[in-house]
């Protein structure tokens, strides 16, 4: 059975597949056991392809946990996504970010008790709220 967490990512997964068809490119989520991309999408044409990694908080909305190695390419993008309700409307927040973005924008962090993580900030990404347009870039 998923765990809270997975179904957080997978929510976000399919949200951001809908929001790529919706700006017309076709995008198929990977298998869940694909290292570093969770949509692939291409235009109509299959002139451009991308390989999409997304990031998803469902409480936490003021930074994203990250992967130690981050993949940084013209054609790899991440998506942040904040799972948002409001009065029971979903307000959902989307950061379109080039990979080179979070590749200079990531925080490495260590606790007292030496447990290690990688994270960028909202401030970070915060210009790049909606910017679907990278993807026809």
């Amino acid at each position: 059975m998923p765990t809270q967490q997975q179904l957080t990512g997978m929510r976000g997964v399919y949200l951001v597949a809908a929001e790529l068809s919706r700006h017309g490119l076709v995008a198929s989520p990977t298998s869940r056991s694909a290292k570093g991309a969770d949509i692939l999408a291409t235009d109509q044409d299959c002139s451009r392809a991308f390989s999409v990694q997304v990031k998803t908080n469902a409480s936490t909305f003021s930074f994203w946990l990250l992967n130690a190695k981050e993949i940084v390419s013209p054609t790899h993008i991440y998506v942040f996504v904040n799972l948002r309700t409001k009065k029971g409307v979903d307000e959902n927040e989307f950061f379109v970010v080039p990979s080179s973005v979070v590749a200079e924008n990531a925080v490495h962090e260590q606790s007292q008790t030496g447990s290690e993580w990688w994270s960028i900030s909202r401030d970070a990404v915060r210009s790049y709220r909606d910017k679907w347009e990278l993807f026809s870039a």
